[in-house]
């Protein structure tokens, strides 16, 4: 397993809309557009900074994990995503290495990278994602 970058901070929000008005105009990080996740039931919008990005997530269904996140926790940090070279040889490495994995495969996520989760019990209590990009 070979991690090269975080390759995002997910933020979940109540309203992208509202969001955006803070990240866009109040510091000046412009929103490369927004896209909707039916499989996960968000909608997502990606705001570059530097070798990063940082993506907002608005829950599409009150059933969502996102919203049941705001729920519980209320609007803030979701999960850090790390890029990968491999996702697959990455979940192998995780699942040998004893991590509990919410995705022993990997799904498509926003932008057709291909992401799996890691359970924030064995990721130190963060919610981690794994990310390859083409």
């Amino acid at each position: 397993m070979k991690p090269t970058a975080v390759d995002h901070i997910g933020i979940a929000v109540k309203s992208i809309e509202e969001a955006l008005t803070f990240w866009e105009k109040t510091l000046g990080i412009s929103c490369t557009g927004v896209e909707e996740v039916s499989e996960q039931k968000v909608k997502t919008a990606f705001l570059p900074l530097g070798d990063t990005e940082i993506e907002l997530l608005e829950p599409t269904a009150e059933d969502s994990p996102v919203a049941k996140f705001i729920e519980k926790k209320g609007e803030g940090i979701h999960h850090l995503a790390i890029r990968v070279e491999n996702l697959e040889e990455a979940l192998e490495t995780m699942k040998a290495r004893g991590m509990r994995l919410i995705d022993e495969k990997p799904r498509y996520g926003a932008g057709g990278a291909k992401i799996a989760f890691v359970h924030p019990k064995t990721a130190g209590g963060v919610l981690l994602e794994l990310s390859e990009r083409e």
